[in-house]
């Protein structure tokens, strides 16, 4: 049989072969491809991964994590039926995600009974069963719960409020979406102090406190806003930073020799009581459930969020260009 017919009597195993050996080619040759500098590839994915193997679980914009006790279930329930309400269902609110904050160790049979009931009933509860929710575990609480986001959870920024916090979430979500590029990395939003004395006794005092005799720049922690690059950092250095006894003061710690965009804004009323009420206010600490319940109902009536505008103390604007200690000189015309 001369060579023309058997190949055209084998043309088809011919045809398979001559594939089989074509594919094989490429697949050597993109091991063989570069892949950039330092392996741009690799690196790249790496930025982009989740703090642990595989996926978050869930994506939003705005992540809301509201610190609470398990005592506090009145509270929790005021927050879900006013400023929280519509928070990751269809609507406004969709690309918010929401969370309560408990933690679980030591409690009583009974109380984890009333948890469970109602974790069942609404799905919003973070519960942290290593920890003992107390005022001295308040910043190993806020370490957990950062750590726990940036593993579980894709996100953009996160607020982190207390139970007796409102917050007009959507608006709060616009301006964070009106952002440049440029103005959303290695945010630290809210309102600051640089001036505080360290406390010597009660319940605030800082015995672990050697930097100096004041606290550096923190955010008030009634409520801020961190973008998720400082979340991560936070998460991924847990295991080597100082904890001090408030939560807030650590946090301003922990972010002091970063290149941060610190912004002090006036419509965070988050001082150890309210300034009053203005209707510029984005968050409001130092609430009861009526006071909420109101000021849910002033903006869903009028679109205002207080009945009627009241002021209990002056405010102020942070002067980032004076020392610390001369930073926040209360006046006039301040929200």
């Amino acid at each position: 049989m001369n060579l023309p017919r058997l190949v055209c009597r084998h043309r088809t195993a011919l045809a398979l072969a001559g594939l089989a050996l074509f594919a094989g080619a490429l697949l050597w040759l993109a091991r063989c491809a570069p892949e950039g500098p330092a392996g741009v590839g690799r690196v790249a994915a790496a930025a982009h991964a989740p703090a642990e193997a595989g996926q978050p679980a869930e994506r939003a914009f705005l992540a809301v994590l509201v610190v609470s006790a398990p005592a506090g279930a009145e509270r929790r329930s005021a927050v879900r039926g006013t400023w929280l309400a519509g928070a990751g269902r269809p609507g406004p609110l969709a690309d918010v995600w929401a969370r309560f904050v408990v933690g679980t160790a030591g409690l009583e049979a009974a109380e984890r009974r009333a948890l469970e009931r109602e974790q069942a009933r609404h799905g919003d509860l973070l519960l942290l069963p290593h920890l003992r929710d107390a005022y001295e575990n308040l910043t190993a609480k806020v370490l957990a719960m950062f750590a726990w986001l940036d593993e579980h959870v894709a996100f953009d920024f996160v607020l982190k409020a207390d139970d007796d916090t409102f917050a007009r979430l959507g608006a709060l979500r616009d301006e964070l979406r009106a952002r440049e590029p440029e103005r959303r990395r290695r945010l630290y939003w809210g309102f600051f102090s640089g001036r505080g004395r360290v406390q010597a006794g009660g319940r605030w005092r800082e015995a672990a406190w050697l930097l100096c005799d004041h606290y550096l720049p923190y955010a008030l922690g009634g409520g801020y806003v961190l973008s998720a690059d400082l979340v991560r950092f936070v998460s991924r250095s847990r295991d080597v930073l100082q904890r001090w006894r408030s939560e807030d003061v650590s946090l301003g710690a922990w972010l002091a020799p970063l290149d941060v965009r610190r912004e002090h804004d006036p419509r965070f009323d988050t001082e150890y009581r309210s300034r009053g009420c203005s209707n510029q206010y984005l968050v409001t600490h130092k609430q009861s459930p009526d006071d909420m319940r109101a000021k849910q109902r002033s903006l869903a009536r009028d679109g205002r969020l207080c009945p009627q505008e009241v002021r209990l103390r002056l405010s102020y604007v942070y002067d980032w260009d004076v020392p610390p200690s001369q930073c926040c000189r209360r006046r006039e015309g301040v929200p």
